[in-house]
């Protein structure tokens, strides 16, 4: 069975349906949720678990499996230096693929400035500490510069223009249509080596479009499905997704001053893999704090952001 229409209940009309919604192959269809199935092809939510249990049974998806087969699929697991070897030893020797990192931290605390240096070292070779594929990136807020990919670019001794050639940028320009690229990102990966996906930032629109309490949930459901398609393209693709975030000032007088927090608050903490505080120090240099990780303890590091890009 390789094909859509090969499901049960899966005619002509429901398998274009599927398709224009991102779902071609039947890992993605096995991998999604019953309640994803009904609002990309209009079906009812028996109907979409059935092809979901169908596709599951197609593309053979394992059950329990013992430690030792986790630690040798650990193993195709890459990392991917930032420039700084004080950040890279923070985080546990470069960020890691198949996993979520998230950046975040004040205006002018050096989340854009890592976004760009990834873009660029991504594209060197494993032997140079690259993972050798190109970059999605997701702007969220117009802040994606190739002036500055040039700069970062010549420094590693890349050709400018053949570095942003393999650099994919698409501008979101409200929270469905950040979802929507998100979603798309997959139909680049077919088409190219994409071993990154950057979404600078990740919660700018679903802060600025819902206000209040009163769509609070509603932020935080589509949150948590966006940050569950960033991870599985993660793990499909064996790719770093890092993404960036806003905080919030939180008046807090048990301790006497203000406590910054980022934005999201379980929906994010608990979905990223691991989380980094940024912030400024003196001249060019930032200070790193490793908040959040599943085998890292935390940490503090200070790297610079120069001309060059990020570095020591």
């Amino acid at each position: 069975m390789t094909e859509l229409e090969d499901l049960p209940g899966v005619g002509s009309k429901t398998a274009e349906n599927l398709r224009e919604a991102g779902y071609t192959t039947l890992m993605e269809i096995a991998t999604a949720s019953p309640a994803e199935l009904v609002d990309a092809a209009n079906l009812k939510l028996g109907v979409a678990s059935n092809i979901i249990k169908a596709a599951r049974k197609s593309v053979d998806i394992e059950g329990f499996v013992t430690g030792d087969v986790i630690m040798e699929r650990r193993k195709e697991i890459g990392k991917l230096l930032t420039g700084s070897e004080n950040l890279d030893k923070l985080l546990g020797g470069g960020i890691e693929t198949q996993a979520i990192t998230e950046f975040y931290g004040a205006f002018g605390s050096g989340k854009t400035q890592i976004c760009h240096q990834l873009a660029v070292n991504v594209q060197l070779p494993p032997e140079e500490h690259g993972l050798g594929g190109e970059a999605i990136y997701i702007d969220t807020e117009n802040t994606f510069r190739p002036e500055r990919i040039e700069q970062m670019a010549k420094a590693k001794d890349l050709d400018p223009e053949e570095t942003l050639k393999k650099i994919h940028v698409a501008r979101a320009y409200n929270s469905n249509h950040q979802m929507l690229l998100a979603e798309r990102a997959e139909e680049v990966a077919k088409e190219h080596s994409i071993r990154l996906l950057c979404v600078d930032s990740m919660t700018a629109h679903f802060r600025a479009e819902y206000v209040g309490r009163g769509t609070l949930a509603d932020r935080q459901q589509k949150m948590n499905v966006h940050m569950h398609t960033l991870a599985r393209f993660a793990t499909m693709n064996n790719a770093a997704v890092t993404v960036t975030n806003q905080v919030m000032s939180r008046p807090d007088s048990f301790y006497g001053g203000n406590v910054v927090a980022p934005i999201g608050g379980h929906i994010v903490g608990h979905t990223a893999t691991f989380r980094v505080y940024l912030r400024r120090s003196k001249g060019t240099k930032r200070i790193a704090r490793l908040v959040d990780s599943p085998c890292l303890p935390d940490g503090e590091s200070v790297f610079v952001v120069s001309g060059e890009g990020i570095g020591d």
